[in-house]
């Protein structure tokens, strides 16, 4: 389990010293721009912030490769064919055809927010007019559908109609967390598009999105008003994605109370009070994802209002679910659900880690990290984005995965393009067009970099070009090189991992920097930069073990942060390939016999070798029962039978085992 038995890092505790430092944000700016644009009402009171994403470009890496996949995937989408929905409910002739799976449901609609929250963010990456051109058409005909509504409404959710007059009429009929008045997760759905709007507004620069938005928040008003406290706690039962976080922004964009009010009605208190009081425990048994983004809402608002309740929940939250439901690679869950915490071992079918999970996990991670700088949150950060995020695309195809079976010889299956369209398919759409938007953190001091991704930063406020060369996690060595700059004092602020046992080296110029840094901190090189000066940091990986908390032979093996998995083959392989399912043991399909590693107590060295001539594989020796295994890179494993967990014995375990098999 992740930090519990390796990674040395500290509890958080901390709640009270987040009200600090800087007012970070950009001015709004016309539709033609691909420059983001920011909060107009409130104060955001941060000790560090991200860089705007045309601040930073990927260079050649995984990540670089994984988002030109998912944008050739985005310009192949068809936006009338996901606008099919909402121009029918409108009374207006669709222009394509429905796509199916998901989008024939009763959660269709959901797809075109995470698409327009796509297609906004890699045109603010890129600049590409396709994807501009893009936002304004989609917007425009949401525009039109919202017309046509009358009364501000505007959604591709089937039934939606009924569904929310039957709530504005006091009818709050749950049979179970997905279901509101005969309903799959409606307001879930209309996030989507919530979110959708509002970053088709930042990103694209797109007005007339945030006045879509705003009228759709008056007829939310309208709808949810004359329910009692009751209800509206009734109505929470049921998942409402990130209703709150995006009611919150529309204030900060607006700067109109009226919308905090509102968002106030999505305060789910059964989850919230409990986890204000210090209770995580409450979270045992609850949907995973049905939570996270309710405790985004919260993060959001303490942003906007510094109401330190919300600032408790927020680190209580991501503590107990990193610390007591994550799994190695970064995700939590099993079949969509937190068990019992630091229950580990017991909970692993092939639908582990809903990659949803993950995508909300880093977008919380971003927001504690903005209050309080830590490396241990980039220690997380990292681990999931590897582990989980980019493992979750098909690098042939670009399609994305559900769920991962990390342990018992499972294989990924991924959606299709025409077919699937889950949750994740649309939160996949967002994962691998963003990599570049927590690379980097800066304060009014200097830099925080905190990913090891080949990339250019253009600071122009400071008149600094980063760039960051490196094959990680092919190779241990990163240069920053540094140039158009003035001489300037800047501190800057280099990740010291966790997992980074051997130590980190680092030189400015070639000269060696001699540090007391220890692991998960952050190397502090606080000097007069020139254009010109060259940093070298060399970070050695290590092989290490990681046992779950609840079965010490239950294990998974790591080198530096990256999850080996081992190959398996592709006995049972399903025909055709393994896409349009959503978890792996959907398929119904044997599982292989999976080898366990016996000898674990030995160094580890003696026992896994590295693969000449192959980055990052290995291969175990004479540890294997029946036989010895290739490991590879959680990442690199999409297209095989694979585990991320194993059984492992001592040498003295397995003689008793095998003793007390043959009598």
């Amino acid at each position: 389990m992740f930090t519990r038995h390796i990674l040395f890092v500290r509890r958080l505790v901390q709640t009270s010293i987040f009200i600090a430092a800087m007012l970070a944000t950009t001015a709004p700016v016309d539709a033609q721009s691909n420059r983001q644009i920011d909060v107009a009402g409130g104060e955001i009171r941060k000790k560090a912030a991200a860089f705007r994403l045309d601040q930073v470009q990927l260079l050649d890496s995984p990540f670089k490769r994984a988002m030109e996949l998912d944008a050739a995937f985005l310009l192949a989408l068809e936006p009338d064919r996901l606008l099919h929905n909402f121009r029918q409910d409108a009374g207006l002739v669709p222009k394509g055809r429905a796509y199916g799976g998901w989008e024939v449901l009763g959660i269709a609609g959901h797809s075109l927010g995470h698409y327009l929250s796509a297609i906004s963010m890699y045109y603010a990456d890129t600049g590409d007019r396709r994807f501009h051109e893009r936002i304004n058409y989609i917007v425009d005909e949401l525009g039109k559908c919202q017309e046509a509504s009358g009364d501000g409404y505007v959604s591709g959710i089937p039934d939606g109609r009924r569904i929310f007059a039957e709530l504005s009429q006091g009818r709050v009929e749950t049979k179970d967390p997905f279901t509101l008045n005969g309903g799959w997760v409606p307001w879930y759905t209309m996030h989507k598009l919530f979110a959708g709007l509002l970053d088709a507004h930042r990103y694209g620069g797109n007005e007339k999105a945030l006045k879509i938005a705003t009228r759709l928040a008056d007829w939310a008003e309208k709808i949810t008003d004359h329910l009692s406290e009751e209800q509206i706690q009734k109505m929470l039962y049921v998942e409402q994605g990130g209703m709150l976080e995006s009611l919150v922004e529309l204030y900060a964009r607006t700067g109109d109370k009226k919308y905090l009010r509102l968002s106030e009605r999505f305060y789910h208190k059964a989850v919230m009070e409990p986890l204000a009081e210090g209770r995580g425990e409450i979270l045992e048994g609850l949907h995973a994802n049905m939570q996270i983004p309710k405790v985004i809402g919260v993060a959001r608002r303490y942003e906007m209002t510094e109401h330190p309740g919300d600032a408790k929940i927020a680190e209580l939250f991501w503590n107990e679910v990193v610390h007591h439901h994550t799994y190695v690679n970064g995700g939590n869950s099993d079949r969509e659900h937190f068990g019992p915490r630091d229950h580990l071992a017991a909970r692993m079918s092939g639908a582990m880690t809903e990659t949803c999970n993950t995508y909300n996990m880093l977008k919380l991670t971003r927001h504690l990290f903005s209050w309080q700088p830590r490396a241990e949150l980039f220690d997380y950060y990292e681990r999931a984005l590897y582990n989980q995020i980019l493992t979750s695309q098909d690098p042939r195809t670009g399609m994305t995965t559900y769920k991962l079976g990390l342990y018992g010889g499972y294989f990924q299956s991924f959606c299709t393009r025409e077919d699937s369209f889950w949750c994740c398919t649309g939160t996949g759409f967002e994962n691998h067009v963003k990599y570049n938007d927590s690379i980097y953190f800066h304060d009014d001091r200097g830099l925080y970099v905190n990913l090891f991704i080949p990339s250019v930063l253009k600071w122009k406020e400071k008149g600094l070009v980063l760039r960051q060369e490196t094959s990680f996690p092919d190779g241990d060595r990163v240069t920053l090189r540094l140039s158009s700059m003035r001489p300037a004092r800047m501190a800057l602020r280099i990740r010291y991992p966790a997992w980074a046992e051997k130590g980190v080296r680092v030189s400015v110029n070639g000269k060696p920097i001699r540090h007391q840094a220890r692991p998960s901190s952050y190397i502090v090189v606080d000097r007069r930069w020139r254009s010109g000066d060259r940093v070298e940091i060399q970070l050695p990986f290590t092989l290490r073990i990681e046992a779950t908390p609840d079965n010490p032979n239950r294990i998974a093996l790591l080198y530096g942060p990256i999850v080996l998995a081992g190959q398996l083959g592709r006995e049972n392989w399903p025909e055709g390939g393994p896409y349009g399912k959503p978890a792996s043991d959907d398929w119904k399909l044997p599982l292989p016999k999976v080898p366990v590693l016996v000898g674990i107590e030995r160094p580890l060295r003696d026992w896994i070798k590295p693969v000449p001539g192959r980055p990052l594989t290995f291969k175990t020796v004479g540890a294997g029962r029946p036989n010895d295994v290739t490991l590879v890179p959680l990442f690199r494993s999409q297209h095989e039978r694979f585990t991320a967990y194993w059984d492992g014995f001592t040498s003295e375990q397995w003689k008793q085992k095998s003793t007390l098999l043959s009598d």
